[in-house]
């Protein structure tokens, strides 16, 4: 953050972006090459929007907008069994599975039925691919709305399989399978043996209970994780970021009563604790540390504040530090930007809150009720590096962008209707301008909580961004939505990475070029470079935006001056590719760029200060 508007930069010059290098989920990977995946999304017509085709159904009525059931995007959704009477229904499509890609399938479904029993499951649907049979329901899974489902496909990279689902019904009591948003979106496919960062493929598990404001939150965190590295881990870190919002004697983040370790002293401003594991953790091997978790949110239209009723609640959860060969991250929590490097991850985090609050969070969030007046929100989220969430009576609107991610505007009170229906148009638009460019979204549905207070203009997180009213600053968020969240940095040390990028692409999203803008550049001194660290910018803050936002992406429009537009977007394009959910460098774009042109760009990197 910095005080004029962050990340957004809600001003002429706004900026944006960043760039990484790989490490799958649930793997410790180095990053493949460039070429070995453009991330895509295969299935045709998902969402039931254009008619059959591809579709192979069993009848003319599966596919269907007819009155009785409801999509969960659009108006077309695609309807099995509800007859009643012994029946089957089938619905199929055959794709192909690039070789070299990591895949993944999901959909969205939701299961109604007449049937009282709780323990028989009379009518069944099965979902499968290619032989193999991913998962069955039943009646037993009735449900008031829609589910996702997700599944890792990637054993049948290389493979035409078919994609199928059956449903099927008894003699009596219907039960109706309703499918809608079905993809498979593929991602570049790495091997393991990435023993640099560590820990590495980290799984939150977090339960929190609110107090009657959602200003106050305790619970229990556990996190599990495997040592990447040759080298044993005799400790870890938790980096506990929002105790920098307090002081050390009243902190707003509180860990107690630790397991799995045994915590040792706080240290960088009580923003990071040490854990010493009960014995040295081997390449490979795995363990679980949990404890309890106090959570006090301060006053401020801040990203961990809340503005009267509204409560914003980012990088409120203690997260893993990450070990590198330059050794421990321990990095200081800046203001003016961001110090946040972590490695992709899978989070479930449960939220028991009063129903008179809505609680949008990183993830896909489903609402059950509570005990007395409460409402407990479940949010699941897989290879995201950081959660947040808000609270508060939020007014709510909801639509689906024409590439199909579910979009939700959360607004504060103040903010109007048509203001809210701006921003969600935005949006909408937004996501799949940036999915075009740089590989299909894969955080399920996207949530942005707007409020004009916010002094920072916005802040992202996956799939859940804080933002003004402004086009440009919306459409610059969501840009984040790749580069930081899924092309990772690290944030501190090099900046550019992010902000640079994402207002490249923010540029191009809203149709400009860039033209001459490196014309106006000048440097305040020989030190001042694009890819100078926070460190250096905290020092400097006047000149932050411009280097880092400005002068960034003007040089990123140069650089598609210089060898053409259609190889900048190959080259953006197979580079996040290949660097899906992993983290990035500097020295690896560089060489990629370079890979990507016969040119050589020697004097292009030494003009534009772009040093790594």
């Amino acid at each position: 953050m910095r005080p004029t508007p962050h990340k957004a930069i809600v001003t002429s010059a706004l900026a944006v972006a960043a760039v990484v290098a790989a490490l799958l989920p649930g793997t410790t990977a180095t990053a493949a090459e460039p070429t070995a995946c453009a991330p895509a999304q295969l299935i045709g017509n998902g969402g039931f929007e254009n008619g059959t085709s591809p579709w192979t159904q069993s009848s003319t009525s599966v596919i269907t907008s007819r009155s009785g059931q409801s999509a969960h995007g659009g108006s077309g959704f695609a309807w099995l069994d509800g007859t009643g009477t012994t029946h089957t229904d089938t619905l199929s499509q055959s794709v192909t599975v690039p070789a070299g890609c990591a895949a993944t399938l999901t959909f969205w479904l939701h299961v109604d039925t007449a049937e009282t029993t709780s323990s028989t499951a009379y009518d069944k649907l099965t979902a499968k691919i290619g032989g193999t049979t991913l998962a069955s329901y039943s009646n037993l899974d009735k449900n008031t709305g829609y589910v996702k489902k997700s599944f890792d496909v990637s054993a049948f990279a290389g493979q035409t399989v078919t994609v199928a689902f059956t449903g099927t019904e008894d003699s009596s009591l219907q039960t109706s399978f309703v499918l809608d948003d079905i993809a498979l979106d593929t991602s570049a496919a790495t091997t393991p043996g990435d023993t640099t960062r560590t820990p590495a493929a980290p799984s939150y598990t977090v339960s929190l209970t609110s107090n009657s404001t959602g200003t106050g939150w305790t619970g229990h965190e556990s996190v599990t994780f495997t040592n990447a590295s040759a080298t044993a881990l005799s400790e870890i870190y938790l980096r506990l970021w929002d105790n920098y919002h307090g002081t050390c004697s009243a902190p707003p983040i509180t860990v107690s009563n630790l397991t799995g370790g045994t915590a040792g002293a706080l240290s960088v401003a009580c923003t990071a604790l040490e854990v010493a594991l009960p014995a040295p953790l081997a390449q490979g091997q795995s363990t679980t540390i949990g404890f309890d978790l106090g959570i006090t949110v301060p006053s401020g239209a801040d990203r961990f504040g809340y503005d009267g009723a509204f409560s914003m609640i980012g990088n409120a959860l203690p997260v893993l530090a990450i070990r590198d060969g330059s050794g421990w991250h321990l990095d200081p929590y800046t203001n003016n930007g961001e110090s946040f490097y972590s490695l992709a991850a899978d989070f479930k985090v449960t939220l028991d809150h009063p129903s008179s609050l809505l609680v949008p969070a990183t993830g896909t969030s489903v609402d059950t009720p509570g005990t007395s007046g409460r409402t407990v929100t479940t949010a699941t989220a897989a290879k995201v590096r950081d959660f947040a969430w808000a609270a508060g009576p939020f007014s709510k609107i909801s639509g689906t962008s024409p590439g199909g991610v579910p979009v939700n505007i959360y607004s504060v009170s103040g903010i109007s209707s048509s203001s809210a229906q701006s921003m969600l148009t935005t949006a909408k638009s937004a996501v799949d301008a940036h999915a075009g460019r740089f590989g299909a979204y894969p955080y399920g549905e996207l949530d942005a909580v707007i409020d004009n207070n916010f002094w920072f203009g916005g802040m992202e997180y996956p799939g859940f961004v804080l933002d003004l009213v402004s086009t440009t600053a919306l459409t610059h968020e969501i840009g984040h939505q790749w580069w930081y969240g899924i092309v990772g940095d690290d944030e501190y040390n090099s900046p550019w990475l992010d902000e640079a990028f994402t207002d490249y692409a923010t540029d191009l999203a809203q149709g400009l070029t860039g033209t001459n803008c490196w014309n106006n550049v000048s440097w305040a001194s020989s030190a001042e470079k694009i890819t100078n660290s926070m460190a250096y910018w905290d020092a400097h803050s006047s000149r932050y935006s411009t280097v880092v936002y400005g002068y960034g992406k003007c040089a990123l429009h140069d650089l598609r001056r210089l060898i053409g537009d259609t190889a900048m977007t190959n080259l953006l394009k197979s580079y996040a590719g290949s660097h899906w959910y992993g983290v990035s460098t500097t020295a690896e774009f560089k060489a990629a760029a370079q890979a990507a042109t016969s040119t050589d760009l020697t004097s292009f990197w030494t003009t534009h200060r772009i040093d790594g």
